[in-house]
């Protein structure tokens, strides 16, 4: 599969298939994957009542004392004022505690709940096709699992509560205000309002942006990536300061993404301390002025004590506190927004090689129900039919051109051609890691879409190109082939395969520690590790895909004695680019351009005057004699 085939395939991977779809339908949307955060919203809410409401008692609990307490007795009246004050503190203790147990709670079920989310999310990414990843960078895919979902666990966990908490302050210091003076509280609106406006519009530039933020982060955690996996390749070749170059402009471009962000955020913050002073001014002043009548102004319900005039100065701090509050809650709430949205876009994308079996619905975390005519491979060993197979990568020619072929049981196939022939792209459709995009594949007689997963991957095993091997030890990789394998079966393993002096010979044994993606053994050595690791799992069929391309000539016999090993009793295909594989095979099919051109024994093909496998074998055999 080429480049360009790779990035034809469409899907909702970046997140951006949904930009305008509106930020309560997301949140919405969210909120339905994650039902958890939801549960006992009641008393979170409650919690959240108690602990606002708490916060006008300082404003009351001051006019209070400062009229009746000190102004109006002749001498201040000092059981009023510690009675006043010592209730005003009972009441700011209720509200401190109601205030730990809101935010306790709320971490605890956000936390829980953005789990699930991360594990579905993941989940998904691995049911989606080997295609589907591939329109993506590895890094931008692990940050839908990280930092996206991180973005939102920071809203949910602070955020979302204190914007609720927020709106419920703005409205109960309104109500207070207005009891004191309905004329001053207005006032204190007007100031406001223009402001409020405003906000709208500049929030809105704010979503906008915040996407382009998630998106640029994450390329740069792909870039990042992709530079640390290939560090080998970038010091053999001397581009550490292009790859250095690439890096910084990644991480440039994030900067200038926040950045963007952060000009209509400082207006926000602007416009919102801009009118706290102005309503601080207008409340100092219009008070005096209602509450001396110096200007003959005589409203009904206009009239200010001194401590009503005090206390609506505490009261305009507590109003805008939500204002001022609320503008960083709505940017976290944008960023958490477009975090959303690219974790959505993950989970909205079709797993169009699906387990027939039934699958974890993202949505719901329900399984979904089994394909009707599911059906296991049948005991025994396992022929394969091929009919006019094709297969078209997305906006792409036909790479694989009306195939047809039946392999029987326990025969050794060994599959042939040029590079872009179509090798690859059959082995991961024999091993449904894609589907055909016409044309059939049974198994043992069953139509290979129909075999579900546990069946199909414990019956058919695939070993890649690279022979990948996970950051463990020899023996744990070689358990993922069994998990319940024993010491004992490993060792048995490896010497029905001729490998056990090898082993022997590793610094630890089985325990040697074969560092991130296999790297601390030679090319040739990770290979004798996959194929023991598929020779333990067992399967009746085993596709080698390129499995002798990455060896050592030293290793070469060995791994011939393995591969050997590995078919015997097997329907065993390999992908040979060494001909000697392909002289030890039953068969030998011979592809070009997608088209099965050649089909038949090494003798039956090498006899074949101007033919594709001869030729090949005739350039392999002299390039031999010459080395």
């Amino acid at each position: 599969m080429t480049a360009a085939n790779a990035r034809a395939g469409s899907s909702a991977l970046d997140g951006e298939t949904r930009t305008d779809e509106g930020a309560l339908s997301t949140i919405g949307r969210g909120l339905a994957l994650t039902p958890e955060l939801l549960r006992g919203l009641w008393i979170t809410l409650l919690l959240a009542v108690i602990a606002t409401a708490g916060k006008v008692v300082v404003p009351i609990a001051v006019q209070a004392i400062l009229d009746r307490g000190i102004i109006e007795p002749e001498v201040p009246d000092l059981a009023f004022v510690t009675g006043a004050a010592g209730l005003a503190a009972l009441v700011l203790l209720a509200t401190a505690t109601c205030n730990v147990l809101m935010n306790r709670r709320l971490f605890r079920l956000a936390e829980t709940s953005l789990a699930t989310l991360r594990t579905r999310a993941f989940r998904h990414i691995h049911d989606l096709s080997l295609l589907t990843q591939g329109t993506e960078q590895r890094g931008a895919l692990v940050s839908h699992v990280t930092s996206d979902v991180d973005t939102v666990s920071q809203f949910m966990s602070f955020g979302g509560i204190m914007l609720v908490v927020m709106s419920f302050q703005l409205v109960l210091a309104t109500g207070v205000m207005a009891f004191y003076s309905w004329p001053l509280a207005l006032a204190v609106w007007i100031c406001y309002l223009p402001i409020l406006f405003l906000m709208g519009a500049l929030q809105k530039r704010i979503r906008a942006r915040y996407q382009v933020v998630r998106t640029k982060v994450g390329a740069m955690l792909g870039a990042i990536s992709e530079s640390l996996v290939g560090s080998a390749t970038v010091r053999a070749y001397g581009i550490e300061e292009r790859t250095r170059d690439r890096q910084i402009d990644r991480i440039g471009e994030v900067r200038d993404a926040q950045m963007a962000v952060l000009r209509p955020q400082s207006v926000s913050f602007f416009l919102s301390e801009t009118a706290d002073g102005l309503a601080t001014a207008v409340v100092v002043v219009v008070g005096i002025v209602l509450g001396t009548g110096a200007l003959g102004i005589d409203l009904p319900g206009a009239e200010l004590t001194a401590g009503g005039v005090v206390a609506f100065v505490f009261l305009v701090s507590l109003f805008s506190q939500p204002v001022r509050m609320g503008i960083e809650m709505l940017s976290e709430a944008q960023n958490a927004v477009a975090g959303w949205r690219r974790v959505l876009g993950v989970l909205d994308t079709p797993a169009d090689v699906a387990d027939p079996a039934g699958s974890m619905d993202p949505h719901t975390g329900r399984r979904t129900d089994p394909v009707p005519g599911a059906t296991p491979l049948p005991v025994g060993p396992l022929d394969i039919e091929i009919r006019e197979l094709r297969y078209r990568y997305p906006t792409g020619p036909e790479v694989i051109h009306g195939l047809d072929v039946t392999i029987p049981a326990r025969s050794r196939i060994a599959i042939v051609g040029e590079t872009g022939s179509g090798k690859t792209t059959l082995a991961k459709l024999l091993t449904r890691m894609m589907d055909p995009t016409s044309g059939s594949i049974t198994v043992g007689g069953v139509p290979l879409h129909l075999v579900p997963y546990s069946s199909l991957r414990s019956r058919v095993v695939m070993v890649p190109q690279e022979g990948f091997l996970f950051d463990t030890t020899v023996a744990g990789n070689l358990r993922y082939g069994r998990p319940d394998a024993t010491d004992e079966d490993m060792h048995r393993a490896l010497a029905e395969l001729g490998l056990q002096a090898w082993a022997d010979e590793l610094p630890e044994g089985l325990d040697t520690p074969v560092g991130q993606r296999g790297e601390s053994l030679s090319a040739g050595e990770r290979q004798l590790v996959a194929l023991a690791r598929a020779y333990l799992a067992d399967p009746d069929i085993i596709v080698l895909d390129e499995a002798t391309s990455a060896v050592d000539p030293a290793a070469d016999v060995r791994l011939a004695q393995a591969i050997d090993g590995l078919a015997r009793g097997r329907t065993t295909l390999t992908i040979a680019h060494r001909l000697s594989t392909a002289e030890r095979a039953d068969r030998i099919m011979v592809l070009d351009h997608g088209d099965l051109v050649e089909h038949g024994t090494h003798d039956e093909l090498v006899g074949i005057e101007d033919g594709i496998y001869a030729g090949l074998h005739r350039s392999w055999t002299a390039h031999r004699a010459t080395r």
